[in-house]
């Protein structure tokens, strides 16, 4: 029997939809692989945040270092060709009979909304319980909605409400509304639907109080998983409440994750040995414990294992303290070059996700990674963090298409480790409140600054560091702005190599004063400001160069081409104008060093071909294509790029372009390629793309197609393919098409009444995911899943979500969403 549900949209919410859940038999059925998880304490905000002091690096031999170096990346490769498993895909061990019984707490019961609680202590796997429990294939068939945040000790409302938002609505962009709308908002999204909400490492009351105004209860089901290590959070919450308390994992538990995360790391499990039994006996049934010291061990000889097994017989105290304990020796084994990337992630907020592109740029602004031929700065710093994430330090939030890593964090442990060694060391130095601000009582030695405060509060400080070489100060969303200029900072910071105030509003107008920091190698700035002065030329030695700015388009002044040492330029939601001299095209330097450019705007027409020549060794390029009046003229109607020889990746956009087709000539070493609202013509440049490995298609319903017939020997290496608002009706294509893919996903595309046969024989194919497209769909995907079995693939998996109805149906204009 299936039940109907109704959204309850009102204004700019949305419009209504009703939802009409499947028979239980029949989603089962379609979600029968179910998604193991092991997440390490599941990830947080989006924000930068906090650091603090300086450390005294020991001399590096060079000799010594490049040793390590090669040995980095040697196993960076290693753990590539392995894949990077992502934090919710990995296989749990023990805690069969707990996932049981929270799964029967969380569906079955009473009617109204209810609160069920995992504690435990630090390093328990809290989290990786939940996780386990939140991709159970039971759970996911019985929720209409699913979400999931981390709270931790310092938090911001905002930000756990726009981390929940991003379960429900991944491609919203809500960052910019306040936390008040917000909340309505989410009370909004989960009216009328059964939901289950995991708020992870839950710290206080007020947490709670301040969130629950946005659950609605409904009598129908809804749930909220807690994990906190405090026991008596729960009873607070809900007096009535009987909290779940995590036991140790036993002797045989213990053993078998040391050896699953040994054979993760060097490719097989150890071999049974008496000393392999004793280390996971002597981890004392805590799973951090046990991954950190397999990141350890795979380090080490049989020497190094007793000398290991040895201090931890000599430990007596379980929990916190003997967990710090071992991180402090996997500390001590980190090769040098390890030891200050590590620290570094003390700066950020505890459980805050970091994208992998901007600490690499951070690392290297701050020397610490070291280039080693051939490999560029970026490949190394790569490097680094897949040594990291082998040693087991480091946890894998978020994967991109290709599977490597997209974003990361540290375990909570992890993170104070880091935080108290960084101040030990007088690495850097850590500020996040007012009175830590006004009273900044440190010596004017520091070199490294880290401050997490509203934005008045900053303005009020009076820092005084001279030798400062970083600082960071993140607010609260920009929601504040600084009213006074830059002097104070060019007058007592001269020696800054990196300045990040992304997060904070800077006003309307670039500050000019920044030009005087001519030491900078790192700058990223936020506020309202629609252009760029031309004396950020002045930064001869800036490298990386980001901004966060409200306005959609951002001019850049022809002093740009001056600065050689531009390797990354960065617009988070703007694109960049970019112009050359009027008097002479040819007189504007060429940016040879330029990596990576995202946002480019460029004006379709005379000067288009000649602005992408500036940058030849360009990597990741991402631009928007429109025409003008001006532009509509007798220029050239092909955009050449196939002289990008490096060019891996490449984003496309294409805002207001007329009728006449334009022919574009995109470089044969294209892996990535991206393209939004594009003229269907330019398919046909994409076809024999011979190294291209992820293809994502995106268009505006009223533009497209309505058949797409692929050619023999299209897409040879195609790894990922994704389809969103597209008007194909007819997708064929037969023999050897797609012989490499492993991952479609169908996203909007309501009118696709047909797919390519090719997919039933493609042995590669491990996922299919549909969402809102018509229920015809899901038939044709499930006669491509029969063929796929009768080839002996058992493994691929299958997700339809939220089916539409026939557009001849006289509610599809209602937006009919079915959930499976």
């Amino acid at each position: 029997m299936s039940s109907l549900y109704m959204h309850e949209m009102e204004g700019d919410f949305a419009k209504e939809m009703d939802l009409l859940l499947f028979p239980l038999q029949e989603k089962i059925r379609l979600m029968e692989a179910e998604l193991a998880a092991n997440c390490t304490e599941a990830a947080a905000f989006d924000s930068p945040s906090i650091m603090v002091e300086e450390f005294k690096l020991l001399e590096i031999n060079n000799n010594e270092h490049s040793s390590e170096a090669l040995k980095a990346a040697k196993l960076s490769t290693v753990l590539r060709s392995q894949g990077t498993p992502s934090m919710f895909s990995q296989e749990v061990v023990g805690y069969k009979d707990e996932a049981e019984q929270l799964i029967c707490q969380l569906t079955r019961g009473s009617k109204q909304l209810d609160i069920v609680s995992i504690v435990g202590m630090p390093g328990q796997g809290k989290t990786t319980l939940a996780n386990k429990v939140y991709h159970d294939a039971l759970i996911t068939c019985h929720f209409h909605t699913r979400a999931w945040c981390c709270i931790s000790q310092v938090y911001q409302k905002q930000a756990v409400l726009l981390e929940i938002l991003a379960c429900i609505e991944p491609e919203s962009n809500l960052s910019k509304l306040d936390e008040d709308y917000l909340a309505h908002y989410l009370y909004r999204r989960l009216k009328r639907n059964r939901y289950l909400l995991v708020l992870d490492d839950i710290w206080d009351i007020r947490a709670w109080n301040c969130l629950e105004r946005s659950f609605p209860d409904d009598a129908n089901g809804s749930r909220i998983l807690l994990t906190s290590r405090i026991h008596n959070l729960a009873l607070e919450v809900k007096p009535t409440t009987k909290p779940l308390p995590l036991r140790q994992l036993t002797d045989d538990e213990s053993w078998e994750l040391l050896q699953k995360k040994l054979a993760e790391r060097n490719g097989h499990p150890p071999v049974k040995s008496v000393l392999g039994l004793h280390l996971a006996k002597g981890c004392k049934g805590l799973p951090l414990t046990i991954v950190i010291i397999a990141g350890v061990l795979a380090t080490l000889d049989e020497d190094g294992w007793e000398e290991v097994a040895e201090m931890l017989s000599s430990k007596v105290v379980c929990g916190t303290e003997q967990c710090m304990d071992i991180l402090e020796l996997s500390y001590i084994h980190l090769p040098k070059h390890l030891k200050p990337c590590l620290l570094y992630f003390g700066a950020f907020l505890e459980n805050q996700e970091i994208p992998i592109w901007r600490l690499m740029r951070m690392w290297i602004a701050e020397g610490f990674v070291h280039k080693t031929e051939p490999k560029s700065l970026e490949d190394t710093a790569e490097d680094y963090i897949m040594d990291l994430i082998g040693r087991s330090l480091v946890i894998v939030s978020k994967q991109k298409s290709t599977g490597t890593v997209k974003a990361c964090r540290i375990h909570n442990l992890l993170h104070e480790f880091c935080v108290t060694k960084a101040k030990e060391q007088k690495f850097l130095k850590l500020r996040h409140c007012y009175a830590e601000i006004l009273n900044f009582d440190e010596p004017s030695n520091t070199h490294r600054l880290f401050v997490y405060t509203k934005g008045k509060n900053f303005e009020k400080s009076r820092l005084f560091c001279p030798l400062l070489r970083t600082l960071l100060v993140s607010a609260q969303f920009q929601e504040y702005k600084i009213q006074s200029n830059f002097h104070f900072v060019v007058r007592i910071f001269k020696r800054l190599r990196v300045l990040d105030f992304a997060k904070i509003n800077l006003g309307s107008i670039f500050p000019g004063e920044i030009a005087l920091l001519v030491q900078l190698t790192f700058l990223a700035v936020g506020g309202t400001m629609e252009y760029i002065p031309s004396s950020i030329a002045n930064l001869s030695k800036l490298e990386t160069f980001l901004l966060e700015s409200r306005h959609h388009i951002l001019s850049l002044p022809d002093s740009i081409w001056n600065m050689q040492t531009l390797r990354y330029l960065h617009a988070s939601g703007s694109f960049f104008n970019l112009s050359l001299a009027e008097d002479n095209d040819d007189s504007s330097s060429d940016l040879y060093n330029l990596h990576t450019f995202s946002a480019l705007n460029l004006i379709l027409g005379q000067n288009v071909n000649k602005i992408i020549a500036k940058f030849p060794n360009i990597c990741k390029l991402k631009c928007r294509f429109k025409e003008t009046k001006e532009s509509v003229g007798e220029w050239s109607k092909i955009v050449v790029m196939d002289f990008l020889t490096r060019l891996e990746s490449l984003n496309l956009s294409f805002g207001i372009v007329g009728e006449n087709p334009y022919e574009f000539h995109l470089p044969s070493n294209l892996k990535k390629l991206t393209l939004k609202e594009f003229p269907w013509s330019i398919i046909s440049t994409t076809r024999k793309l011979p190294n291209l490995q992820v293809l994502k298609l995106v268009g505006a319903e009223r533009g497209g197609t309505e058949i797409w017939n692929m050619e023999e020997g299209e897409f040879p290496k195609l790894k990922f393919l994704k389809l969103v608002s597209l008007r194909i009706v007819r997708w064929t294509g037969s023999g050897d098409h797609l012989p490499c893919l492993q991952k479609l996903v169908v996203e909007g595309c309501g009118k696709l009444e047909q797919l390519p046969s090719c997919l039933g024989d493609t042995l590669t194919l491990e996922k299919i995911e549909v969402r809102r497209c018509r229920p015809f769909v899901r038939s044709l995907v499930c006669e491509i899943e029969e063929e796929q079995m009768s080839w002996g693939n058992d493994n691929l998996k299958i997700h339809i979500l939220e089916e539409i109805e026939d557009s001849s149906s006289s509610d599809s204009d209602n937006g009919r969403y079915v959930l499976l």
